[in-house]
């Protein structure tokens, strides 16, 4: 009996996980669906989309946006471990001053590693400038030793992290600047992948391998249990 309760008991878990994981894709797919259609649109106003937004900062992830400011050279930083084409390199995020005082990050493009140096980054234009690109919330908080004691170095966009070492305060997501020439640097990032639909339909249908593998062996080995059921001794 334990061994039948044993049995049903892990391919209803089986069954479970195998909807579990089709949940989660059904999930992503709908997920990259939102995003499509967010980057498919005509880029709006900044303020307006903050406005609209209201505290819901998340609900702004991979919206296109337009502001003007000017960049902040002064205090630009380096993403390290950013690869390109198969060529390691950087990204260059700049802050952009508004014209109200805040300021917002800007992830300009990539720059290449110069051999085991820091490359001098290409320098943005000057004065009073229009960006547009796609809007990011931060790359998620890094342990304490992830990002290394340096002013111009970092090692993910983490705006909560990264509000303290800058003179203004600071909008809780970043631009993703798009446009500019791609024999320039920084060399403009693509759009993202939004067609991977991550393992979850993989997972699924293994799952449900495992249970069709599981019942049937089950049903043979019963079958032969019941072919050839064991004697109990006879009493002396």
């Amino acid at each position: 009996m334990v061994a039948h309760l044993l049995a049903v008991s892990l391919v209803v878990a089986f069954i479970n996980l195998g909807f579990w994981q089709l949940g989660r894709w059904q999930d992503r797919k709908l997920n990259n669906q939102v995003l499509a259609a967010r980057l498919a649109e005509e880029p709006l106003p900044l303020a307006q989309l903050l406005e609209s937004a209201g505290p819901d900062f998340p609900s702004l992830d991979y919206r296109r946006a337009k502001t003007e400011g000017q960049f902040q050279p002064d205090h630009e930083l380096l993403v390290r471990s950013q690869v390109q084409a198969g060529v390691a390199g950087f990204h260059v995020v700049t802050p952009l001053l508004l014209a109200e005082g805040s300021a917002i990050l800007v992830n300009r493009g990539w720059v290449p590693l110069t051999m085991d140096t820091v490359p001098s980054p290409a320098a943005p234009p000057r004065g009073v400038v229009s960006v547009s690109g796609w809007l990011r919330m931060g790359e998620g908080r890094a342990s304490p030793g992830a990002i290394p004691d340096s002013d111009d170095m970092v090692t993910r966009i983490e705006v909560a992290l990264l509000e303290d070492r800058l003179p203004w305060d600071l909008l809780p997501l970043y631009l993703v600047a798009e446009g500019g020439a791609l024999d320039r640097l920084p060399t403009p990032l693509a759009r993202p992948d939004l067609d991977d639909e991550g393992p979850h339909l993989a997972y699924a249908v293994q799952w449900f391998a495992f249970t069709i593998i599981g019942v049937v062996g089950y049903f043979f080995l019963l079958r032969r249990a019941i072919k050839h059921p064991r004697r109990m001794p006879s009493p002396a």
